[in-house]
């Protein structure tokens, strides 16, 4: 059985990989930065606060980060609740649309 990962893991690995070729330190700190942004976005924290003295790019870089990571939360979270409700069965179909719409409560 195939097993993916997670698109914010794949992320965060792309992130450390490009840390680890940084040519400078302060790319090093933007690359540490977009990664702990998106491991807080995964562990629903928000460090903005500890960025905030840390280089205008830095603190762009750990934002985006976490921006992105809750993009991908959302999005991930979209497409499973659309799977779900195309793949019940006839009679139960409209509760799947219902919760798609927020009319579920």
């Amino acid at each position: 059985m195939k097993q993916t990962m997670h698109p914010i893991s794949v992320r965060i690995e792309w992130c450390q990989r490009q840390s680890a070729q940084a040519r400078t330190e302060s790319e090093t700190d933007g690359w540490r930065a977009e990664a702990d942004g998106l491991r807080d976005a995964l562990m629903g924290t928000d460090h903005t606060d500890n960025y905030q003295l840390c280089l205008p790019e830095v603190l762009r870089r750990y934002v985006l980060g976490f921006q992105d990571g809750t993009a991908l939360l959302r999005a991930t979270r979209v497409q499973r609740m659309v799977h779900a409700a195309t793949s019940e069965t006839p009679q139960s179909s409209r509760v799947g649309i219902d919760v798609l719409l927020g009319d579920v409560q």
